[in-house]
């Protein structure tokens, strides 16, 4: 039993600032992943899965995504004021058919 519990691996956890600093030198750096690993003292795999996490890209990606929804609200909020400007002037018009006194 004692054999058991010693090939046992514990998981080591890396903080959120960590992480970032991580995949902030992989993408300023140039240089391999498996390198910046190395250097690290990470997996690969590790700085592998960080990447689409805590890298420009997805930060672009949401970004852009944010865009997108506004510019819908946006246009759906012209509409709605295009709409009621045209009732307003409707109201406003005076009515042909009406007795002037």
């Amino acid at each position: 039993m004692n054999e058991a519990v010693k090939g046992k691996r514990t998981r080591r956890r890396y903080d959120e600032a960590f992480r970032r600093e991580a995949v902030a030198l992989v993408e300023s750096s140039g240089k391999p992943l498996s390198e910046v690993a190395a250097q690290l003292g990470i997996t690969h795999w590790n700085l592998r899965d960080w990447i689409p996490i805590y890298g420009k890209r997805s930060t672009t990606m949401e970004l852009e995504a944010r865009v997108q929804r506004l510019e819908a609200e946006n246009a759906r909020l012209r509409d709605q004021r295009d709409a009621l400007k045209k009732a307003m002037g409707i109201l406003a018009e005076p009515s042909g058919n009406a007795s002037r006194s």
